[in-house]
């Protein structure tokens, strides 16, 4: 089993306070992050920004051994999640997770792609979203 940690710390309410977020690698270290970064665009980070690379970054590692297990070499995989978090009756809900992927490798272009939507549903990072995961793939 592997377990790897997050954390962060909040300060004040929802809307004048501020936080900051940290990763146990430290890659991020207090990090901040607050209600104008989430949902007013101000610079700095955000829950969804973060679900979103590690989604992008799961789902390209997860890709790339199926492409290795079929026989595709020289591959490339470059990935962007949009992560969408609309407002319901309860609160917030994170509803749809977008991968956009760029594939490139040597071997059948129908096979890339049919590993690509495989992919989609099968990273662990998909798995754990109880959102609609979709995907774009362009096999360059």
């Amino acid at each position: 089993m592997v377990e790897k940690s997050g954390s962060a710390v909040w300060q004040g309410n929802l809307k004048e306070g501020q936080g900051t977020v940290s990763t146990e690698s430290g890659v991020l270290s207090d990090q901040p992050y607050s209600f104008k970064q989430r949902f007013e665009g101000a610079p700095g980070t955000n829950p969804e920004e973060l679900i979103g690379a590690a989604h992008a970054a799961c789902f390209s590692m997860a890709l790339s051994m199926m492409l290795a297990e079929a026989g595709i070499t020289d591959t490339k995989v470059e990935t962007k999640s949009t992560i969408s978090l609309d407002q319901d009756s309860g609160g917030f809900t994170i509803t749809r997770a977008h991968l956009v992927s760029t594939v490139s490798g040597n071997g059948d272009k129908a096979k890339i792609e049919e590993l690509a939507h495989k992919a989609e549903k099968g990273c662990p990072v998909s798995k754990v979203l109880n959102a609609d995961v979709t995907l774009d793939v362009t096999v360059a």
